[in-house]
């Protein structure tokens, strides 16, 4: 006889709504609290560790276990991105090696919930040795890492928002926060702007937004589309048709700009005069006002001013009005500036 599979274990899928939104509502409250705890711990021990680390002549170096260490990573990412150059070690690998990163420049900041954690503690002797400034983030003053460090940072929190007392939640939530707080003042103690930001966020949107230049992103050379004042409509439109921007520069010998002539010219010109493409010049039909921009200036300005005057396309002009470049609303586009 076959053997019969055991029956598996009926899955209870069904959940109390108001149970789950007081759990939920309580581990708010509780990681509330645990930042709110923080307010008077912004004092002198605080303001030590900032003059440290902004005295740094080397790196911010950020170690830790656990999930002291997926804070402490955060915490070196956000400092980094902020104008405060930092990295992470990890403590289980900085006594196979990972501590010839750390120099006598360097500024350490350690992180350990319980200020007793064994990797950690086994990098002070080498720290010590060469004299490197130590910062301590802990939930414990009284902790051996608390106390062999040149500055603590109290992180203590009255109880996790885990209903076991377990998982660390509160804690973590609070290191973060005064990891943040740190970076954050280092910021503004350094003038760091949001050209500053840009600059180590060259893919972000805020970088394409504050680096991106006209003369990155515009059509330049035989790929402007342009024609002499003396062409015609039907030239003008096989220029238009072969660049693909739905515009052509009138420009003189000089190549400086007198008009520009658009689709929506031609869709007048045709509708309003029936006018003959091959003998009608385009000087007597093109627009003798064009919007123009600098290709020094910002893709982002271009973006604005499209938005602004109601237009798809705009010719960009050096100081003396020759005609240096193209772009449309669709090269801004494709580089995500909009």
């Amino acid at each position: 006889m076959e053997a019969r599979a055991t029956p598996l274990k009926p899955v209870m899928t069904h959940l109390d709504p108001n149970a789950v939104r007081d759990s939920a509502l309580a581990v708010i409250t509780a990681e509330t609290r645990a930042i709110e705890a923080l307010r008077p711990r912004i004092d002198q021990h605080f303001i030590s560790a900032c003059q440290l680390m902004r005295q740094c002549t080397g790196r911010v170096v950020v170690t830790g276990m656990g999930k002291s260490g997926h804070i402490g990573r955060k915490i070196a990412a956000t400092l980094a991105s902020t104008g405060t150059p930092s990295f992470f070690v990890h403590s289980g690998e900085a006594s196979h090696g990972d501590l010839g990163m750390i120099t006598s420049e360097d500024v350490v900041l350690a992180l350990s919930n319980s200020g007793k954690t064994e990797e950690v503690l086994a990098m002070l002797p080498t720290i010590k040795r060469q004299n490197t400034p130590l910062v301590a983030m802990t939930g414990d003053a009284a902790s051996k890492l608390a106390r062999e460090a040149d500055v603590h940072l109290d992180v203590s929190v009255d109880c996790e928002a885990c209903p076991l007392g377990l998982a660390p939640t509160s804690s973590t939530t609070a290191a973060l926060v005064m990891g943040d707080a740190l970076a954050v003042a280092l910021l503004e103690a350094r003038g760091f702007t949001a050209e500053d930001f840009a600059r180590s966020h060259p893919a972000g949107s805020l970088g394409r937004r504050l680096l991106l230049h006209i003369q990155d992103i515009m059509h330049q050379g035989a790929n402007i589309p342009a024609v002499p004042s003396d062409a015609n409509l039907r030239d003008t439109l096989v220029e238009m048709t072969h660049k693909g921007l739905g515009m052509a520069a009138v420009v003189d010998q000089e190549k400086r700009l007198l008009g520009v002539f658009t689709d929506g010219d031609l869709r007048r010109a045709l509708d309003d005069h029936g006018v003959d493409l091959r003998t009608t010049p385009v000087a007597s039909q093109m627009n003798r006002s064009p919007k123009t921009i600098g290709p020094d200036k910002l893709a982002i300005q271009a973006a604005q001013m499209m938005e602004t005057h109601k237009i798809h396309a705009l010719l960009v002009v050096d100081e003396n009005q020759r005609l240096v470049g193209a772009l449309n609303i669709h090269d801004l586009l494709r580089e995500r500036v909009v």
